[in-house]
């Protein structure tokens, strides 16, 4: 592959950075990229008790990417989060985070993204446009990519590219509004919450 063509694929690449949480759904056109979940980490923050913020992760990714040719056009990311993989470093945290007073995994087990648009944000920076959901209620996300890196071939000869990609939503948005309330004022646990991805692909043949 040339030079031109590897650093289209790179950037269009990037884009399973989205969610990156990505989940395979048969798309049936164009070359396929597979998230490489032993080299992808999908992290977040919030604020807790104002002073401070609790960060954690999902452990479980899987998804793919397609794109025909150079087209960004025709770019399709469709992606998936085990909610149940939530980790914090706290398993009493943890078991609250995944019962009905947050994420509720038993009602719903899975967090998805589904990409409806891709532009250039900047000279290093791309924006993916899609529909989130979490708790059970889809809203548009934007998240912002970084790079992407140029494509490489691995010891196997396998093609491999990486990116990082973030985003910030509202809990609320979603229904995750449950929040006691400080004695001195303020919420326990922020609405904001800062989503992180570090995601490696490899290109199926």
């Amino acid at each position: 592959m040339g030079q031109i063509v590897s650093s289209w694929y790179s950037r269009i690449a990037a884009a399973l950075l989205v969610f990156g949480v990505l989940a395979s759904t048969g798309v049936a056109h164009g070359d396929i990229w597979k998230i490489d979940p032993m080299h992808t980490a999908v992290s977040f923050r919030v604020r807790h008790m104002t002073i401070s913020n609790v960060t954690g992760k999902f452990d479980k990714v899987s998804g793919t990417m397609s794109i025909n040719g150079t087209s960004m056009a025709s770019l399709v990311v469709d992606a998936t989060v085990d909610a149940s993989s939530i980790d914090t470093g706290v398993a009493m945290r943890d078991a609250d985070l995944k019962g009905p007073h947050f994420l509720d995994v038993e009602k719903y087990p899975t967090i998805t993204f589904k990409s409806t648009k891709v532009m250039k944000a900047s000279e290093r920076m791309w924006r993916i446009e899609g529909d989130l959901t979490l708790h059970g209620v889809t809203k548009p996300v934007s998240f912002f990519i970084d790079g992407p890196t140029g494509i490489i071939k691995d010891p196997k000869g396998n093609e491999r590219v990486g990116a990082n990609a973030t985003a910030t939503i509202s809990r609320k948005d979603f229904g995750l509004t449950y929040n006691p309330m400080l004695e001195a004022g303020g919420a326990v646990v922020g609405d904001a919450v800062s989503i992180s991805l570090e995601v490696e692909a490899v290109k199926q043949k």
